[in-house]
């Protein structure tokens, strides 16, 4: 009877501990989808606000919505979408580079099409690999063009930098890179469909 007694004892608590990892492993499985969608939801939400800068900058210099741009300023107008930025850079080695780019149509039409195709990519969550390496050179040159680390422009004067190697162009990059190695585009996006593609499917670059 002992025996009997004993050896149902330890089935019992055999019983109680399967149930408890049982239920604490439902736990964690019904946890596991709502942290991923939380996730997920997060950096779609990062994805498509980025999307939205870039397309916004080329709306604005393609129309002159008046931002940055002004009313009769616009690319459609004549206008060069680079010129008024890089021919005024005045800090950095790469001064006398960026001057000969201003106003180039070469160079305003690689400029807008990666702002229009960066912008469209990310919002799509699609060919985020390629969106991320010509974002990462396109905000690369936007930056050594600004030139952080110099504290004062070619005249002497001020430069306003408050940082000599981070500002809103590395972040954006780091961004880019970051949706890209997450896979950013299967929440709120067309990445699935996009991968499908039996051109995407075999080529991994494209993703």
């Amino acid at each position: 009877m002992a025996v009997q007694h004993a050896a149902a004892h330890t089935s019992g608590t055999a019983l109680r501990r399967t149930g408890t990892r049982r239920s604490a492993a439902r736990h964690t499985a019904d946890a596991v989808p709502t942290a991923l969608t939380a996730s997920g939801a997060a950096l779609a939400t990062a994805r498509i606000a980025l999307g939205a800068v870039f397309l916004w900058a080329f709306a604005d210099k393609t129309f002159g919505l008046g931002y940055s741009t002004a009313d009769g300023r616009a690319w459609l107008d004549g206008a060069s979408p680079t010129k008024g930025f890089l021919s005024h850079v005045a800090a950095g080695p790469f001064q006398d580079t960026f001057h000969s780019m201003a106003g180039q149509a070469w160079a305003d039409w690689l400029f807008m099409l990666g702002l229009l195709g960066i912008g469209l990519a990310l919002v799509g969550g699609v060919a985020l690999r390629i969106a991320a390496a010509g974002g990462t050179v396109l905000l690369a040159l936007m930056w050594a063009a600004e030139w952080p680390p110099a504290r004062h422009l070619a005249d002497g004067t001020a430069s306003g930098s408050t940082n000599p190697l981070l500002d809103d162009h590395v972040l954006y990059a780091v961004l880019l890179v970051a949706l890209a190695a997450t896979g950013a585009g299967r929440t709120w996006g067309l990445a699935r469909r996009w991968a499908a593609l039996p051109v995407v499917r075999d080529r991994a670059w494209l993703r």
